[in-house]
């Protein structure tokens, strides 16, 4: 197997070892490289409901007859699989059980390291067993939860070649340079790989790349124009926290302290925890901390809550700590956005969807005022903004959220990412049915309730074939 890694080459990158970086200029939406994983398992928890081998959440799965712990689109994704499953299949039968996913990770790694070595392509720029491990940094708690995971594979695999210490070294790379799989979606996180290549981009709180998943590779994705001979960079966090949170966030997991432009220079912090101001006038520093807190609180109930799945409960404790956060809160507020994110959510779920779409469009607009204008987080809120509008009945807004959503996405995710296939389809029917509201809006809201609520209704056949499309759309 041979990768195309043209467009890049490895440079020392100072105090952060090495890097990557352009060996041409390259514009927005340009993949830069793509990367199959070294090795990928699917999470534990999703283990029943996701392909092993492809990755799909998917109703139906076909297990694995031998282990009775993989599971399958098909017989071709079991058979495309079973180089890889074949020595995990027969440790969990010797086991009785599947370990947890880093020692099913470990593992796989180190078959394919003791198969084909640490370099597997032509294009791969480092073998695995030269990335950093960091398993000297390592805090107490998680030291602890490595020999854990260290004696569990032992047990695993009682016949392995390898010595302990090598053995710690790839649990090591693997919590450092792990990269969490999200579905054919893009829109749960399913499992966690090991991408050589990926492991040489350093972050950035500010990135100009952005990596996703498609068709079972990882693709680095160009956010904006980028210079010959420029840095490669990616969020290693998400940048929707202040700086002094990404910073520790990042000195736990990687190790290493951030001195990026946004952290040096607190860039946005005083947006993501503005207060309002009203005429010139804002809240005392002490309410703003007392509403801080109760949001905190809020937060906590509303994930318990989401959990027990009472969603009930979540939307009352939302709409309860929004308007406590309103007269206090600026709207770019992290706590305030957060609010919203899950109020949108809850009441999309439940159908609520006018006052979704309030929320969502508020989101939106916090969003813009923080993240990069490529980023996905903003195309994917902004998508579901979009939907929910659509909903709610109020095609124009959703139309052109739609729009875009399927702009930003087109950059992050590609024109064959399935969830832009999706967005591709969902602009051309909100375009349809917005010259359909322009043409006549009292007829367009007629059918549009006519659909939602399955009746039949009598209109001009000059239209009838769009009413067909919406009521199909709608259903």
């Amino acid at each position: 197997m041979t990768l195309d890694m043209d467009n890049v080459e490895v440079f020392d990158a100072g105090e952060k070892g090495r890097g990557l970086r352009t060996t041409k200029e390259l514009c927005a939406g340009e993949v830069v490289f793509a990367e199959p994983s070294f090795a990928a398992v699917v999470f534990d928890s999703l283990s029943q409901r996701v392909c092993h081998s492809c990755f799909r959440r998917q109703a139906n799965l076909h297990r694995c007859a031998q282990c009775k712990f993989a599971n399958y689109c098909d017989r071709t994704c079991q058979t495309a699989c079973w180089d890889e499953h074949k020595q995990e299949c027969a440790a969990i039968k010797k086991y009785e059980k599947a370990p947890n996913e880093n020692v099913r990770l470990t593992a796989r790694v180190l078959w394919r390291i003791q198969k084909d070595t640490g370099i597997v392509s032509d294009g791969q720029l480092t073998s695995v067993d030269q990335l950093e491990d960091h398993v000297a940094d390592m805090l107490a708690e998680d030291f602890k939860e490595l020999k854990i995971d260290m004696q569990n594979f032992l047990d695993y695999c009682p016949k392995t070649r390898h010595g302990k210490e090598y053995i710690s070294h790839i649990f090591g790379i693997i919590k450092c340079n792990g990269f969490t799989l999200s579905d054919q979606r893009g829109l749960q996180a399913v499992g966690v790989g090991l991408f050589p290549n990926l492991c040489l981009v350093n972050h950035d709180c500010w990135p100009n790349c952005t990596v996703i998943l498609n068709h079972g590779k990882i693709e680095l994705r160009a956010l904006s124009k980028i210079a010959e001979n420029e840095e490669l960079t990616v969020g290693y966090v998400d940048f929707l926290n202040v700086s002094t949170d990404r910073q520790r966030a990042l000195k736990h997991q990687y190790h290493f302290d951030c001195t990026c432009k946004s952290c040096s220079e607190h860039l946005k912090d005083d947006l993501k925890m503005a207060a309002k101001e009203t005429d010139g006038n804002k809240p005392s520093d002490q309410l703003v901390k007392e509403v801080q807190e109760f949001s905190l609180e809020c937060l906590a109930k509303v994930e318990a809550a989401r959990i027990a799945g009472d969603f009930h409960e979540v939307v009352k404790l939302c709409r309860e700590c929004l308007d406590k956060q309103e007269p206090v809160f600026g709207k770019t507020h992290l706590y305030h956005l957060r609010m919203l994110s899950t109020a949108s959510e809850v009441l999309s779920y439940l159908q609520f969807f006018s006052e979704a779409a309030e929320y969502a469009g508020r989101l939106v607009e916090g969003y813009m005022k923080l993240y990069h204008p490529n980023n996905a987080h903003l195309g994917m809120a902004t998508m579901r903004a979009g939907v929910t509008h659509w909903h709610a009945g109020l095609i124009k807004v959703g139309h052109e959220m739609i729009c875009k959503a399927y702009a930003i996405l087109m950059v992050t995710h590609g024109p064959n990412h399935p969830i832009t296939k999706d967005l591709e389809s969902m602009r051309m029917q909100t375009e349809m049915e917005l010259r359909m509201f322009k043409q006549n809006e009292h007829v367009y809201h007629s059918m549009r309730e006519a659909a939602l609520q399955n009746k039949p209704m009598a209109e001009a056949s000059s239209v009838e074939d769009n009413i067909k499309a919406l009521s199909h759309k709608l259903l």
